[in-house]
């Protein structure tokens, strides 16, 4: 095993349940986000060399692949939008009133999210999947001694969006 697959193999193991998380969260579905996920690391390794700061480089290509599905996904809905008729329907999912809970408290979180602006909903989003100062740093092109304070901002932007939309948390 060469070097480059020592490090690649290394670097799996440790970030891509964090890489993940970040695009679970910023996505709310599990199977889209591990693809995600796991296309990048797809893209690393196809690179054949590992890049200066390889933890941003995974964080960036994510970011890029989930705006890209984002932009697919919002030209699919105008598409199907023009022929609802022609949509088909599932049946609905059971439906337990914790699961309801958790999913009407998850939407009110990504709707406070999307009122952020994105630097500030990335970095928390980022803080929040288990990544340290110094890689929120470098996947958003800021100082490391600025994301204390970008997530300070960010998380104060969070609570009034969040409260203006719903009143206070329980």
């Amino acid at each position: 095993m060469d070097q480059f697959d020592a490090e690649f193999d290394r670097l799996f193991e440790q970030h891509f349940a964090r890489l993940f998380r970040y695009l679970d969260r910023s996505l709310g579905d599990a199977q889209l986000a591990a693809d995600l996920a796991q296309e990048a690391f797809v893209r690393l390794f196809d690179r054949g060399e590992m890049p200066d700061e390889p933890i941003a480089w995974l964080i960036t290509v994510a970011a890029n692949l989930l705006r890209d599905d984002k932009r697919r996904t919002t030209r699919r809905l105008r598409l199907l939008a023009r022929a609802p008729d022609d949509v088909p329907h599932a049946t609905a999912p059971p439906d337990p009133a914790a699961a309801i809970d958790q999913a009407e408290r998850r939407d009110q979180v990504r709707a406070a999210l999307a009122r952020l602006a994105p630097r500030d909903r990335d970095a928390l989003l980022l803080r929040h999947s288990g990544y340290s100062y110094r890689e929120i740093a470098l996947a958003l092109g800021i100082t490391e001694t600025g994301v204390g304070t970008v997530l300070l901002r960010a998380g104060a932007s969070f609570r009034k969006a969040y409260q203006e939309l719903h009143g206070d948390p329980d």
